[in-house]
This record gives C-alpha cells, structure tokens and sequence, in this order.
C-alpha cells in the first residue's frame, strides 16, 4: 500500500520478475478455466470439442474488448504514479471501473444481437453449431462481472502489485474446476454446464477483487471523489481503443484460420483447437513479461527515466523471445504428450501433431508483437501495435492461407506456414518500431503528466 517507483527505478530488472512471476501465475489459472473445459468437455466427443473451438474466437472478442481497456487503465495509472500524482491516479482508477461497467451492458445487448450472423460465417456442422450457441449465450453473461474484474485487475498492476490479482485468480480458478464436472456431468447440461461453471467462477471472482480493492490497494477508489473528466476517458481508450482492436483482430484471425479448416472436416478444426489450447502456454511468460514491462515503461516513462525505459525493454524482449523459443522446442519434440491432456482421438492426436510441429515457429515472432506492443502502449502509443497485427493478419496469414487452401489446393499445414509468414513480417515491423521510438527519446523530453482540468 504504497507508491512504488522509487523502488522499481532502483531494481528495474528485480521488478520486472517480481511482477511478472505473479501475473504468470494467474494468467496460468486464467488460462485453465478453458484448459479445463476443453478437458472435461474433451471427453464427450470431437463435436463437442469443435463447439469449443468456434466458441473461442467469440469468447476472445469479450477478453480483447476487456483486456484492451484494463490496457488503457494500466497506462493512464502508471504514468501518473510516476509522476507522484495520486490524485490524478484514483480518479483514473475510478473512472476505469465505471467505464467498464458501461462496456460490459453495450457489450451484452451487441453480443445478444450478433451471436447469430456469427456462426452462420462458421461453416459448422449443425450439432457442432447448437453445442457452440448454448455455450457462447450463457458465457455473455459473464461480461457483467468480467469487465469491472478486469479493471480492478489492471488497477492492482499499475501499482505494482501482481500478487494480489494472482491470489484472486486461483480462487476463482479452484471453484470453476469444481464446479465444471458437476455441471457437465451429474447434472447433464454437458456444453452449457461448463459456461455455467465459468459464469458462477467469475461473479464470485468480482466479490472477492471488490473487497480487496479496499483492504490491499494503494490507491483509494471511492464514488465519493470521483469526478468525471473527458479528457481522461478519451486518454485511456486512446490507449486502450487501439489494444482492443490489436487483439479483436486475433480473435477474427482464430474465426478465419476455424473456417479454412472446416474445408478438411471437424476432426481437423478440433486439432486445431487443440493446438490453439496449448499455444496458451506460450502466452503464460509472455503476457507475465508484457504486463510488467507496461506498467515499468509507464512508470518510467512518467518519471522521465528514459534510459531505464531503453534497457527494461531491450531486456524484457530478449528474455521474451528465449522463453518463446524454449517452450517451442518442447511442443516440437513432445506434442502428443501434451495433445493427449485433451483427447485420446488417435486421428485427432496425429493432425495435431503435423501441425503443431510447424505452428511452434510462430511463437517468438508472437513474443515479438505482444512484448513490444505493451512497450509503446506504455508510453502511451496504442496504435502501432493494432498496425503491426493487422499487417500480421489481414496483410500477410489469411490473404496467403487461403490462396494455399482454396488456389493451389495445398494441406492443412499450409495454413500453419502462413501464419510463419505473418509473423515474420510482423516482428521485423515491431523491431522497426520499437527502435523508431527509442530514438526519438533521445531528443523529445516528455512533460510529467498535467493535471486533469475538470
């Protein structure tokens, strides 16, 4: 319960661990809740894996629309605490946590609305396309405890303190994975009793972030003192609007890659989810290192430290990549051994394993793109990392997928070498970027965060 930037600025490479050894943690426990319905849903056949699988890109649009705004809140903090102006700091806070509130209501009533014309761009089968809907339409209701969730969340980590989400995350986890087999089993709503679970994991989740933001919190939040400000919402979704967009372009790319895959039958778009699932793993270190360098570089950046900015970030990238590399690796020489912890579909194991085995070369280039994306979303620049995954996506993987599937007629792991391409590209732009904006600290001092004018 204190401002911690002197800290930080004394031990930058000790904090970004400290941070990020947390956020895995809980990025891990967050992961597992569709860990966890996969596996239990694995268990009832390749429809209803599949119905997972085209619920995922859908269930991602609500995580990006969320993430991205707890982006912005993150940013908007940080800088502010750097600057040693707490004041500032709870009103940011307090506005994130309304505004969210807000999204999740116009959320909901799009999501009601658009569930449908969604699917029928799916090329599902009938029973794959009844399973998914039931899934997705209770799963929107968590939108309601997922964003506030999520604010609070970004709140506790632009202060710093990771360890506090993490704790709340593996509460939630723990009640999702007792819940999940009651709900799919014994009392047979199978699909639907896993969104159930997900559903009741999550308000409770809300409760407990709730009352921790009033006991753990350096930050005070109090509807009392909160004074609006435009100008402050429109800063946290300059940031936030465009990381929103970044990630809602992935969600579309898992919706294109669904479809082309559904060219070679279901058994092919369920080991596709597969690997998708085990991707998730790459994600765990990654977004740990992403989220902390965001909350470092705006602190840093607010304090004007430009130099720990530089090296917090040149060291954050490469310890990045090496991890990407290392758990690539392993999925290379191993992927039935983690295929397996889904399904013991002896078709569905082998397809994973082709493709899996050329997907793991994407996963430094997609370290590339997240790490740096947080880097400049924390200095307060949102749109090059949108920029870079739109080039990544729509530019290069899905344009050169589906001329290999539908042009020349190549396999399915053409579409996996595709996505190589795209992130190839992606990461030399990154790069480019990255040292684009190093540079120009060297000439363009930035002010200390004004104080808001109401």
């Amino acid at each position: 319960m204190k401002n911690r930037v002197d800290e930080f600025i004394a031990q930058p490479r000790r904090a970004l661990f400290v941070m990020a050894a947390p956020v895995a943690i809980a990025m891990f426990v967050q992961t597992m809740y569709n860990i966890v319905d996969t596996a239990f849903v694995g268990r009832l056949g390749a429809a209803s894996i599949a119905a997972l699988t085209f619920a995922f890109p859908i269930f991602f649009i609500l995580i990006s629309l969320n993430s991205g705004l707890g982006v912005g809140i993150n940013s908007v903090i940080s800088r502010r605490l750097g600057a040693k102006n707490k004041e500032d700091a709870e009103n940011a806070a307090a506005h994130g946590i309304i505004m969210t509130t807000v999204f999740a209501v116009v959320i909901y009533l799009l999501g009601s609305l658009t569930l449908n014309p969604l699917y029928s761009l799916f090329g599902a089968a009938p029973e794959v396309r009844v399973l998914s809907l039931g899934y997705m339409r209770i799963i929107l209701i968590a939108v309601f405890f997922m964003f506030p969730a999520y604010a609070i969340n970004s709140i506790f980590a632009a202060q710093g303190d990771t360890r506090t989400p993490m704790i709340i995350q593996m509460i939630g986890f723990s009640l999702n994975t007792i819940l999940d087999p009651i709900f799919i089993y014994p009392l047979r709503f199978g699909v639907r009793g896993a969104a159930i679970a997900t559903d009741i994991a999550i308000a409770i989740t809300l409760i407990v972030y709730v009352y921790f933001l009033g006991k753990r919190s350096y930050l005070r939040v109090r509807l009392r003192s909160f004074r609006f400000s435009a100008a402050l919402c429109r800063e946290i979704c300059r940031v936030g609007a465009p990381a929103s967009l970044m990630m809602l372009t992935m969600s579309v790319y898992v919706m294109f890659l669904n479809r082309f895959m559904a060219h070679f039958g279901t058994d092919y778009v369920a080991a596709f989810g597969l690997a998708t699932r085990l991707e998730s793993f790459v994600s765990l270190p990654i977004f740990a290192l992403s989220i902390s360098l965001l909350t470092l570089v705006g602190m840093f950046y607010g304090a004007q430290r430009h130099d720990l900015v530089r090296s917090i970030s040149r060291y954050g990238t490469g310890f990045g990549l090496a991890a990407a590399a290392g758990i690539g690796v392993l999925f290379y020489v191993f992927p039935v051994l983690f295929l397996k912890i889904f399904t013991s579909d002896r078709l569905i194991l082998m397809i994973g394993k082709s493709y899996l085995r050329v997907d793991v070369l994407t996963f430094p280039t997609m370290a590339t793109a997240m790490i740096v994306s947080r880097i400049l979303q924390g200095m307060g620049a949102g749109l090059p990392g949108f920029i870079i995954n739109v080039v990544r996506i729509f530019v290069v993987a899905v344009p050169l997928a589906y001329v290999f599937v539908f042009v020349l007629g190549y396999g399915f792991i053409s579409i996996a070498w595709a996505m190589v391409a795209g992130g190839v590209t992606a990461s030399i732009m990154a790069f480019w970027w990255m040292g684009a904006k190093f540079r120009s600290l060297r000439t363009v001092l930035p002010s200390p965060a004004p104080p808001i004018s109401y």
